[in-house]
């Protein structure tokens, strides 16, 4: 008995983390789109930035 409340306990700890995160998270302004910042490692640096878009 004391297992599951001590699993209850620990995965609603994990549930509010995740939902402060969360909305820390939206509350950051943004100036590029999350497609874009996940595809950050990818970028090739010897080739020129393009202009940021409006």
């Amino acid at each position: 008995m004391n297992v599951l409340a001590l699993t209850i306990l620990i995965s609603v700890c994990l549930a509010a983390i995740f939902v402060v995160c969360f909305i820390a998270e939206l509350k950051k302004p943004r100036t590029r789109g999350i497609e874009q910042d996940s595809l950050m490692p990818l970028d090739d640096p010897s080739l020129p930035k393009p202009p940021d878009q409006p």
